[in-house]
């Protein structure tokens, strides 16, 4: 189950700085994102396209920046710093999952143990809630004024995640508990489909396309690094096994600005 008490403290933290930030006069943008996710684990081969392509799965979300270029208690521009021309604030909540089988080398072949990857599935299910400040090199007040359609960004940021992976096995006993259903050079407890909770760093580089004066599409690329390696229920605890979970996720997104 995901860990409602820790959820429910890091909704009120994000909401109290959303809160804050609006006394302070700036305007608001809501939207809503989707798109393909590309989750890289300890399933598959790393390095694979095969295991790359094959485990991917689909995000949504919706976001809501803070624009400091513009405030909406009094129709204006705010103060012209580098800052509030170039710079927003992104919340996020968000939802991702991905169904994961092996591929590659390993499990081709009639072996006892390519059989027992075949056989384990697994899937990733992750919610996210979190912050990114997005830098923007060109001017937000020019862009918003049409002087260009197209407004690239980069951002960085942390996200507070709950995941809820799930695992199975159609071999031999067909129960994750016993760990002979499993590749042979995992050690006992390598399968843990328990939710849990941790943190992760997202990084991002994207676009903004002027649809009209109150909507912008936007295309994004992100990069998301989790601090934990049960995100998707193994962590088989080989050599081969070096980095945490994390995920690509190609997202494409619909943003109003709010009047």
């Amino acid at each position: 189950m995901f860990n409602l008490k820790k959820l429910t403290i890091i909704l009120i933290f994000f909401a109290g700085m959303q809160m804050g930030f609006s006394q302070l006069g700036f305007s608001h943008e809501i939207g809503a994102i989707v798109g393909p996710v590309q989750f890289r684990s300890d399933f598959g081969v790393r390095n694979n396209d095969e295991t790359n392509f094959g485990n991917s799965g689909i995000g949504i979300g919706l976001i809501h920046y803070i624009n400091f270029a513009y405030r909406a208690d009094c129709n204006c521009y705010s103060t012209d710093t580098y800052f509030n021309d170039h710079f927003k604030l992104r919340s996020e909540i968000s939802y991702n999952t991905t169904k994961l089988d092996h591929f590659g080398q390993w499990q081709a072949g009639t072996s006892d143990n390519a059989e027992r990857l075949r056989k384990h599935k697994g899937e990733a299910n992750n919610f996210d809630i979190g912050m990114q400040l997005e830098y923007f090199p060109l001017s937000i007040r020019s862009f918003q004024a049409f002087s260009y359609r197209i407004a690239p960004f980069v951002s960085l940021g942390a996200h507070y995640t709950s995941y809820n992976p799930k695992a199975s096995t159609t071999y031999g006993t067909q129960t994750i508990a016993d760990p002979n259903n499993f590749w042979s050079h995992w050690e006992p407890g390598s399968i843990n489909p328990d939710s849990g909770s941790t943190w992760s760093v997202v990084t991002s580089i994207g676009a903004r396309y002027k649809l009209t004066k109150l909507s912008d599409l936007m295309l994004d690329l992100r990069w998301q690094y989790y601090f934990s390696d049960w995100i998707d229920g193994l962590n088989h605890q080989l050599s081969s096994n070096k980095h945490n979970d994390w995920l690509v996720w190609l997202n494409f997104g619909y943003i109003y600005y709010l009047d």
